[in-house]
């Protein structure tokens, strides 16, 4: 008699785990250093280039882990210019503490991370949210085509009501508002990438869909009136979803609604609420994880090396709790 075998989930096999905390530590500070190094200088295999007028021949201050350039004398080292430019975490730390982030796939709260690396909240929180500007760097300037679908999901805004009945207020009233509710606004190309954007309105989305998807791409989007805008500028295909989630032959908003709900199990189940001020944030983190989502942790934590090395010193955090 024949039986039948599920496929394995690929976040639970072997292939999924190729870096793990134990072999970071096992390897020490000096593999972890030269890991950073090789991969901000990975077109000179590792060989320092100056940050600052871009010249190839630099001296090396081996006990300071620094470097001089023979033509502008500017001393540099591997982290200067980036994100993580004057940090005072070890090598080792931090490159643990970008495999734990990575592992979260569902995101990390700034108190785990503390705890996990025993450093205080405010350096967990200053670092997770450099992270996160690094994921949000690598989509930055993208435009989409082909099959793109677009929805938006309210975050924030809630009342907590009163115990007794009698002094509970209608929430859904403009007055009773806290002015926190915000919305994210997704556009996921279907075998792409994910843009995220925050706004007061969905319908601001049409605008956002107009200036980034190419005017051949093919939109999908649920029954929402404000989308109707879309099929005057895109081959556009509805699903009405008080009917069905898919009419089958691809007539679905799956995809982004994928991404949804990542962000709203990051949001309720791991940070338990988000301020408008950092929603972008943990929106850019969630498409990251979910566009990287079959892909090994060992590569994921490269990438995100590899994309706060590019990216410049951070305006938002540099020096963040000194205002």
């Amino acid at each position: 008699m024949e039986t039948m075998t599920m496929a394995q989930h690929f976040l639970l096999s072997a292939k999924a785990r190729t870096l793990s905390i134990r072999a970071i530590y096992k390897a020490g500070e000096e593999k972890a250093y030269e890991q950073f190094r090789s991969i901000r200088w990975a077109s000179t295999n590792g060989q320092a280039v100056c940050p600052r007028c871009g010249c190839v021949d630099t001296y090396e201050i081996t006990t300071r882990r620094r470097f001089k350039c023979a033509a502008c004398h500017h001393q540099f080292s591997v982290t200067s210019g980036t994100i993580f430019h004057s940090r005072k975490m070890g090598f080792t730390d931090l490159l643990a503490a970008i495999a734990l982030f990575v592992n979260a796939v569902k995101g990390m709260s700034a108190l785990q991370m503390s705890r996990d690396l025993d450093c205080q909240y405010k350096t967990a929180f200053v670092l997770c949210h450099k992270l996160r500007e690094a994921m949000a760097n690598e989509t930055a300037g993208f435009t989409l085509d082909g099959e793109v679908e677009i929805d938006g999901a309210y975050f924030g805004g809630s009342i907590k009501p009163q115990n007794r009945k009698e002094d509970r207020i209608d929430r859904r009233l403009k007055e009773h508002q806290t002015g926190t509710r915000r919305v994210v606004i997704g556009l996921r190309q279907r075998a792409g990438r994910t843009l995220t954007f925050v706004r007061n309105f969905e319908h601001e989305g049409v605008q956002i869909a107009r200036d980034l998807v190419a005017s051949a791409s093919t939109v999908f989007a649920d029954e929402a009136t404000h989308w109707d805008v879309l099929e005057a500028f895109f081959p556009t295909e509805r699903i009405n979803h008080s009917e069905a989630y898919s009419e089958g032959h691809g007539k679905h908003t799956n995809w982004v609604e994928s991404f949804f709900s990542r962000l709203r199990r990051m949001v309720a189940g791991q940070h338990h609420g988000v301020s408008p001020k950092y929603l972008a944030a943990y929106a850019s983190n969630a498409a990251w994880c979910e566009d990287h989502r079959r892909r090994d942790n060992g590569c994921n934590a490269v990438a995100l090396v590899g994309n706060a090395m590019l990216s410049p010193v951070s305006r938002s955090w540099c020096g963040y709790w000194q205002k």
